[in-house]
């Protein structure tokens, strides 16, 4: 089972980074393999508790567990589109927005308004369907693009990584996924360039 480098500081974000390498010459490296990696990462990224992924894993059949993992790509990718496109400051592609709108109607109609704990909240009507982590992804892709945050989308400065993540430091200045992956090696092939000459 994969440990994902949750660098980015949301979800929605880490999500897209789970198509590793996205941009390298040689092609990407997908993190998401199977659905046990998807609720893995979903229980990782803190929209899942333990208890919810334990109840997927055991009633989730092959099939259906497949089509929420093709699903969860399929929405990754939209997601991918959108915050590139926001990052190199253009218009994300309406048809990206659309199909991200598709699976937002699809979060709306599998939530219910109930009465807990003598206040409203809304809830999942079961914890163990099978597109459940799908729905809080979408969810947590719409609730960022809808917030102040979206300006603060960033990328790694690594061409091959482009890593996305929010730029919460002080001013604005973050440059690497994390510092210690790709600013160490940018760093590394500079200093050798510079010995080179």
């Amino acid at each position: 089972m994969t440990n994902f480098e949750l660098i980015a500081g949301q979800p929605s974000l880490d999500l897209v980074n789970t198509l590793d390498w996205r941009f390298r010459e040689s092609g990407p490296e997908e993190l998401l393999d199977g659905y046990d990696d998807l609720l893995h990462f979903t229980e990782q990224s803190g929209l899942l508790s333990q208890r919810q992924a334990q109840t997927l894993r055991r009633n989730t059949s092959r099939s259906d567990a497949v089509r929420a993992l093709a699903q969860a790509r399929h929405l990754r990718e939209e997601a991918a589109r959108i915050f590139y496109a926001i990052v190199d400051a253009q218009t994300p592609p309406a048809d990206a927005i659309k199909k991200l709108d598709e699976h937002l109607r699809a979060v709306q109609a599998n939530r219910t308004l109930r009465w807990a704990s003598s206040q409203a909240e809304l809830a999942w009507p079961s914890a163990s369907h099978p597109e459940l982590p799908l729905w809080l992804l979408a969810q947590s892709i719409v609730d960022l693009l809808t917030s102040e945050a979206a300006g603060m989308v960033r990328e790694c400065a690594n061409l091959e990584c482009r890593w996305l993540f929010l730029d919460t430091s002080r001013n604005h200045s973050r440059r690497w996924c994390d510092m210690k992956i790709c600013g160490n090696r940018m760093k590394a092939r500079r200093f050798k360039a510079q010995h080179r000459a």
